[in-house]
């Protein structure tokens, strides 16, 4: 079994500011606040989370293509 990555990079893509943020393996983020310009994020279509849409690596449930788990 392949092994799954928890640290990805959330990129605003207002203002272009990169977080690293550790991934849940239990529920995917469907909300996430930009630190640097306080916009929120929220997936785009087509994706579980925001880890999917502005992220470095998809969200553990991507990675082990199963179904997201909606647990906001």
């Amino acid at each position: 079994m392949n092994k799954i990555e928890l640290n990805s990079i959330i990129t605003c893509p207002k203002c272009n500011y990169p977080k690293t943020e550790i991934m849940s393996e239990n529920s995917c983020l469907h909300f996430y606040e930009c630190e640097n310009c306080h916009i929120l994020l929220k997936p785009t279509e087509g994706n579980c989370c925001v880890f999917c849409s502005y992220g470095s690596v998809k969200c553990p449930f991507v990675q082990k293509k199963k179904i997201c788990v909606n647990n906001d």
